[in-house]
């Protein structure tokens, strides 16, 4: 894989939580160039370095994976992380039911 593949959403989590490498690197206890390897892919992002790294960015290892935060509303990402797992249960259920009844502005 060459490091224009984006193999991840790191760095754009890092920056939309506005950190800077070394910032990241300390919250998880490395260096800022094992940050930059692990966005470039040069380093794997296996599930050790998910379970560190999605608390310190306040979000899950599948977001850090899968979604760019800047596709994503905000308000919505901040929810879903400081809500318990009863909350989003409860959330989960009532979007449901918006899309379900096709609620509009």
């Amino acid at each position: 894989m060459s490091e224009t593949d984006a193999p991840n959403y790191l760095r754009a989590w890092r920056e939309h939580r506005g950190l800077s490498q070394a910032e990241l690197g300390e919250r998880i206890g490395t260096s800022h160039q094992v940050v930059g390897y692990l966005e470039r892919g040069r380093t794997e992002l296996s599930a050790k370095w998910l379970r560190k790294i999605a608390p310190a960015l306040d979000t899950t290892p599948g977001m850090l994976l899968e979604h760019d935060p800047s596709d994503l509303d905000a308000d919505i990402i901040d929810i879903w992380a400081h809500a318990s797992l009863r909350e989003k249960r409860q959330l989960t259920e009532i979007a449901k039911t918006i899309t379900k009844t096709g609620t509009d502005d």
